[in-house]
């Protein structure tokens, strides 16, 4: 059984709808999340918690810290009615496409988040 870490901002209403649907979906308990949003969080990474709060990331057990449309492919890979999506992410210039998506999202999460909250 793989594991695949996901860090993500539990203060952002966005994120916390997102990470709530993947648990739902995770029956196979494959997903581990940690939440990084708190500022006495001590993630178990070599990344940068401002960085893991501006972007999500996750890691499959053994491989590196991956981001954006990366991160979405290796956590959908883990569930089985979102793997066909993540082994399409898998595929360069689909994923190329997604992460410039994603990065476009990014911009306006902020504006977003206030309309979730």
């Amino acid at each position: 059984m793989t594991n695949v870490t996901v860090w993500y901002d539990g203060a952002c209403p966005l994120c916390v709808r997102e990470i709530g649907f993947l648990r739902r979906l995770d029956r196979r308990g494959r997903l581990v999340f940690v939440d990084v949003a708190p500022p006495d969080a001590a993630p178990s990474c070599p990344i940068d918690r401002g960085e893991l709060l501006a972007r999500f990331h996750a890691q499959e057990a053994g491989n590196p810290v991956v981001s954006g449309a990366a991160a979405f492919a290796t956590v959908y890979r883990q569930i089985p009615a979102l793997a066909p999506l993540g082994y399409l992410l898998a595929i360069p210039p689909i994923r190329w496409l997604a992460d410039r998506a994603y990065r476009q999202f990014l911009k306006i999460r902020p504006r977003l988040q206030r309309w979730a909250s």
